[in-house]
């Protein structure tokens, strides 16, 4: 049951997010107005905005005006819901949980902005280096393993290993990407900031060739994959790296 509450918050929360994911690189406050029909501007009614149930029941398509809805917005639902089910199950409940949270949401909705826009706002991103720095400051910071003193090396490692590859490859890497980077070595630490490196670049080139093939793009968003492997670095590194060092 307690799995199943922090599933439907991560489901409430992930509304929410899409409304981020739309406004913020339109420039449009997310506070106001209410949740509208990008197609035809109606005000859309609280009862039809259920996370995926009123998609369910709506069949993917606008209340009014019978636009078809895009199917990534039960998917950011889904996908934050069992982010948060699963942070709850692997860390248990305690202040560090809400960071916790506050890290996998934004790196959600950073994902979609990139893969829509090409762009990694810095109005997430670096607020997001701030909440690391106060994260590796909490109670008992070892939590993660991690104290104030790994969590801004981690800035300067995360940030600077993609501002490397950035100078060398000559603009082949955005600024979005290295303030990100940045940020989760801030919350993870600059062992795992790396490891987000390597397991991002590692889905990000698979994924690549498969681009290359089917469009001929040669052009990905990068933040999607490092956050994947910045998921991956949380739920799995200690795993991982011992594995890797064995």
């Amino acid at each position: 049951m307690e799995i199943l509450v922090f599933f439907l918050l991560g489901l409430v929360v992930g509304s929410f997010l899409n409304v981020c994911i739309y406004r913020i690189p339109r420039k449009i406050s997310i506070v106001k107005p209410f949740s509208f029909c990008p197609s035809c501007g109606n005000t859309i009614k609280p009862y039809h905005n259920i996370p995926i149930l009123s998609f369910i029941l709506l069949k993917g398509r606008c209340a009014y005006c019978g636009a078809k809805i895009s199917g990534k917005y039960p998917l950011v639902e889904l996908l934050n819901g069992v982010l948060y089910a699963l942070a709850y199950s692997s860390f248990g409940l305690s202040i560090h949980l809400f960071f916790i949270f506050i890290f996998l949401s934004s790196l959600v909705a950073i994902s979609f902005i990139d893969m829509d826009f090409q762009i990694i706002p810095d109005s997430i991103s670096l607020p997001l280096i701030v909440f690391g720095v106060i994260f590796s400051l909490l109670p008992e910071s070892d939590f993660l393993r991690i104290g104030v003193k790994e969590s801004i090396i981690g800035i300067f490692v995360g940030g600077g290993s993609l501002l490397l590859v950035a100078i060398l490859s000559k603009g082949g890497m955005g600024g979005g990407d290295i303030k990100l980077n940045a940020a989760i070595g801030a919350f993870l630490g600059w062992k795992f900031a790396l490891l987000t490196v390597f397991v991002g670049s590692v889905f990000g080139s698979l994924m690549g060739i498969i681009m290359m093939k089917k469009t001929g793009n040669r052009k990905i968003p990068f933040g999607p994959f490092l956050s994947i492997g910045a998921i991956i670095s949380l739920f799995m590194g200690d795993q991982i790296l011992r594995w890797y060092l064995g």
